[in-house]
């Protein structure tokens, strides 16, 4: 099993999930101290770290050839990477929506490239981790609404693709999850925000969503969408939209220091 983004949050907690049901992990991120320390204590034999931007083709590429080199097959792509964005978008420079496309978009391109074919020997299952805001375009997020809406495009036409081909695709989307994401996005001008303006004790645990996609790869489900709020979001946006619109705006308009205003 690959998992990007492995080195903290959600792909931290895939990693560990998948290791707790015996899985072979292979970690895949930037910050290799953080991948070694996320599998503190586990068997050497079970894991392998490979440093990876996913945003550059030949580290995917790598990444797969590392995979294959040590454990001869592939049978699960978590596509986890990912970064966001907070700023209106007339206010943003163009490169910063282009970074969330390379990372977020290309990045599960690239990787998806090089393992489909172990994927297809294995019958394996091929996973983005999306988010709502590839269901409903969200406010002061829009590169990572617009990368998300790619990601959902690509994994849905790989999946008639090779529909009798024994490819499985799952599209799994978490509604607000407690990880670094926040912390980590990019505002206006490419700086990283630096701190949640959300409450992150809230939010679901990134343990309890690696456990429900686990269970999805299991069961090989086609879609996941995970919180309360986030099957509302996506159901009332399906039947009544325009009031979804209004809805969105308030609930991100409410974040603190919104640039909604």
């Amino acid at each position: 099993m690959i998992v990007t983004g492995a080195s903290s949050g959600i792909g931290k907690a895939l990693v560990l999930e998948g290791l707790k049901r015996g899985a072979l992990v292979v970690l895949a991120a930037r910050n290799v101290e953080a991948m070694r320390s996320a599998v503190a204590g586990v068997d050497p034999e079970n894991y392998l770290v490979v440093p990876t931007d996913v945003g550059v083709e030949d580290d995917c590429r790598r990444l797969v050839d590392a995979t294959i080199e040590r454990y001869g097959r592939i049978d699960i792509l978590i596509n986890n990477a990912g970064i966001s964005m907070r700023a209106l978008f007339a206010e943003t420079r163009p490169g910063v929506l282009e970074r969330l496309m390379q990372v977020n978009f290309w990045g599960t391109v690239y990787c998806s490239r090089y393992a489909l074919p172990w994927l297809l020997k294995s019958g394996g299952s091929l996973v983005g981790v999306s988010s709502i805001a590839g269901y409903k375009g969200l406010p002061a997020r829009s590169g990572y609404s617009a990368s998300k809406f790619a990601m959902h495009g690509f994994l849905e036409s790989l999946r008639i693709e090779h529909r009798k081909k024994g490819l499985h695709v799952l599209i799994a989307c978490p509604g607000f999850t407690a990880s670094n994401i926040r912390k980590t996005a990019l505002s206006a001008d490419g700086s990283m925000q630096g701190e949640s303006p959300r409450q992150e004790e809230k939010m679901m645990p990134a343990g309890v969503v690696a456990q429900r996609i686990g269970q999805a790869i299991r069961n090989r489900k086609r879609s996941l969408v995970l919180t309360t709020q986030g099957c509302l979001a996506v159901w009332l946006n399906k039947f009544i939209p325009a009031l979804t619109d209004k809805l969105v705006f308030d609930h991100m308009a409410r974040e603190a220091d919104s640039p909604l205003g």
